[in-house]
């Protein structure tokens, strides 16, 4: 059996009954307190008129059917009713009713019984309709203010099933389910409802599921609401994404476009030159044309190797073989490459370090060219290196013009270069220097160097400790 509700939804009321257990509590009322004032007040039969009794027992019925409804307020009617008739009028012991203002009493009795057992159900009926229209309506009044995305409309769907008592929901468009919920039994009715545009909500459960349920369509679109939003958001984040790759793509275009050309260009004006046979040069020009070859395809080699590099940390792809290594030994190949560039200021007792000697070569070396690029002429970069507690710091310290505080959050981003000098290199030195450190369990941070310039921090996590962790 199918279903379909427009937006407008049902607008009957909501079935309700008291629990099974108040109906109980109420029965036992219902039988137990007329026996209990019948019971007491046998012995004053003789002086009590029967509209007293029938009064006393109309209270028992009132607690009744305040307790279990209608049904209880029927079985106390009936239970006292026949108490009073059998022991209470006149003749006793017999159901006969001699006095014609007995029998009005007691018709009376029957009528107030029923009538107040049908005004508590009736009134304990509103009360539910009231109170299950206010848990729905401010129920789906928050719906519409959560978070959007496909967690929110799945805890959605299985709220609405502890809600309404079913037993399975989906969210579809065209046909095709987007979100499900539940498990759709063999019995169940469907219940289709528009969720707005080409979205809707289909409800499975007992065949009285969606009847009586006013607020059931507002909470159908505001679940189709929820998606739409989550798919907006999802198409933000997209155009996001690809904003940031065009802005990638730009920067790179730009840097490979003026790096790049540079020493191709010089390369190739240096082997044209070599190729010519109408100039006659001699040995030394020869010499400086294949020199200017080589530093240009020198440059190109790092040029290519830092944006492969770039892209494999950018792709979670970098090797990385942490180990014990020693700290002295890396920084005797930086200080090598530097060529009287660099100062050491390191003690006898450093431990260990957990890293990939390679990797934390090429960190360091990144930091010291980049530190070289703008120190004033005669100054060298100084690297200072100190245990502390279970972690190395190595400091890279220069003397230079340094970074304005608002760009120190800056200087990892690809692409970058700093100061008014001229650099070579697509600015990816320092990225893959902390890309390098991160992938090795450090960390690089950039900070002031007192008096002016610029400290690169590394802290990297001492061997013995690592172990330790493990």
């Amino acid at each position: 059996m199918s279903e379909t509700l427009g937006s407008a939804g049902r607008s009957s009321g909501l079935a309700t009954i008291l629990s099974r257990r108040r109906q109980l509590y109420g029965v036992v009322v219902a039988v137990v307190g007329p026996l209990v004032i019948a019971a007491l007040l046998f012995p004053l039969r003789g002086r009590l008129g029967l509209d007293t009794v029938l009064l006393l027992l109309v209270l028992v019925s009132v607690v009744a059917s305040a307790v279990g409804g209608i049904l209880p307020a029927v079985v106390a009617t009936v239970v006292a009713g026949g108490l009073a008739n059998f022991f209470f009028a006149l003749p006793y012991g017999t159901f006969a009713v001699e006095s014609p203002t007995e029998i009005a009493d007691l018709a009376i009795f029957l009528a107030v019984s029923l009538l107040v057992g049908v005004t508590t159900e009736m009134t304990a009926r509103a009360s539910a309709r009231e109170e299950r229209h206010r848990i729905e309506a401010t129920w789906i009044a928050e719906v519409g203010t959560r978070q959007a995305d496909r967690a929110t409309v799945e805890v959605v769907l299985t709220e609405a099933l502890e809600m309404y008592t079913m037993h399975a929901a989906a969210l579809v468009r065209d046909g095709h389910e987007l979100v499900t919920r539940g498990v759709v039994e063999p019995d169940d009715h469907l219940l289709e409802l528009s969720a707005g545009d080409d979205l809707a909500v289909r409800l499975w459960g007992p065949e009285r599921v969606g009847e009586n349920r006013s607020l059931l369509s507002s909470w159908a679109l505001a679940a189709g609401q929820l998606w739409r939003t989550q798919e907006l958001a999802t198409q933000a984040r997209r155009a996001e994404e690809l904003a940031r790759v065009d802005e990638l793509r730009a920067s790179l275009l730009a840097a490979v476009g003026h790096d790049l050309r540079n020493p191709l260009a010089a390369i190739t004006a240096a082997a044209s030159t070599l190729q010519q046979t109408d100039i006659q040069l001699d040995e030394q020009d020869r010499d400086e044309l294949l020199e200017t070859i080589v530093e240009h395809a020198a440059r190109l080699n790092d040029l290519i190797a830092n944006l492969l590099d770039m892209s494999r940390i950018q792709a979670g792809a970098l090797s990385v073989h942490p180990e014990p290594t020693v700290l002295l030994g890396v920084l005797r190949g930086v200080v090598r490459l530097g060529e009287g560039r660099v100062e050491l200021d390191i003690g006898d007792t450093l431990p260990l370090v957990t890293a990939d000697a390679g990797l934390l070569e090429r960190v360091i070396a990144n930091l010291v060219d980049n530190a070289d690029k703008y120190l004033p002429a005669g100054e060298r970069v100084l690297i200072r290196a100190t245990e502390e507690g279970d972690r190395v710091r190595v400091e890279v310290i220069d003397h230079g013009p340094g970074v304005a505080p608002r760009r120190l959050t800056e200087i990892f981003a690809p692409f970058q270069h700093f100061g008014d000098r001229t650099t070579t290199g697509v600015g990816l030195g320092l990225a893959i220097a902390k890309g390098f450190t991160e992938a090795m369990g450090g960390t690089l941070t950039a900070s002031h160097t007192r008096g002016g310039g610029l400290t690169m921090t590394i802290t990297l996590e001492v061997a013995d400790a690592a172990a330790a962790h493990r």
